[in-house]
């Protein structure tokens, strides 16, 4: 359930040395809205720290090591290590593999069979992927990618996003994964922060999206109001602001006929 507390009900982990006590009250929904109280991306983000480390290693350093922010429900900072914890979530109550589970019970009813974790090396480089190409110093092939996997490691077309957004959508046509009153929970915001739902940013419109980077990639997706969905990748990222959301938006905007 949304409310259960992660640490303490859920992965039962050994939180009585924890660096914030206050850590064994942080519930699903707050992981999943970044309202935690900790872990954000803006400085030290825990998941580009000791690459050396599997998830475990890097949950239990991390819990001992990096107090939270502010109490569990009162801020919003986006939390990549919030996500990797819910990934570690779902292994924990599905019993399998995070990508697995999310391969069989998320992507093949959305018809997507193309969608997988990303290798984190040239060498590993998929059939088809591309070539990431880094910019100003940075460096695609220098992290741990198989890590990030459930907030940044899938490796996906413009297509597929298109297609799993399709059918979360809340619109007539393609049918949905998901029940009308859980889409409605997915995309109500918190107090924190009034333009971000669940795992998607939010306004009154109402249009959804999301965006994400990493060194040599950039990504966009978004279903907007007018009854539009749309997905845009690149195989590198501007030091600068990528604009990528602009563009789509300009692209969409440039048929008159979609009315977007």
């Amino acid at each position: 359930k949304l409310d259960d507390k992660v640490f303490r009900d859920v992965l039962a982990l050994d939180i009585g040395k924890v660096a914030s006590p206050e850590v064994a009250n942080i519930t699903l929904h707050q992981l999943l809205t970044h309202t935690g109280g900790g872990w954000g991306n803006k400085l030290n983000d825990p998941m580009f720290k000791h690459p050396e480390m599997n998830h475990a290693e890097l949950i239990n350093d991390t819990l001992q090591t990096r107090p939270l922010d502010s109490a569990p429900g009162k801020a919003y900072a986006y939390s990549n290590f919030g996500y990797c914890v819910l990934g570690r979530v779902i292994e924990k109550i599905t019993g399998k593999p995070y990508a697995n589970y999310v391969q069989e019970h998320v992507l093949a009813p959305c018809g997507i069979k193309d969608m997988q974790i990303a290798g984190s090396t040239l060498a590993e480089r998929a059939y088809q992927e591309v070539v990431y190409l880094g910019q100003d110093g940075q460096k695609p092939y220098g992290m741990n990618i198989r890590r990030l996997d459930s907030h940044g490691g899938w490796m996906a077309t413009p297509t597929a996003l298109v297609k799993f957004l399709t059918h979360v959508d809340g619109f007539g046509g393609t049918p949905d994964i998901l029940q009308p009153a859980t889409l409605t929970t997915m995309t109500t915001p918190t107090v924190a922060n009034p333009n971000y739902a669940s795992g998607l940013a939010v306004n009154a419109v109402p249009n959804w999206w999301h965006g994400g980077s990493l060194p040599g990639t950039s990504s966009f997706i978004a279903r907007t109001a007018s009854g539009m969905c749309w997905a845009g990748v690149t195989n590198s990222r501007s030091t600068k602001d990528p604009s990528l959301d602009k563009l789509m938006w300009r692209m969409a905007k440039a048929v008159p006929a979609w009315k977007a």
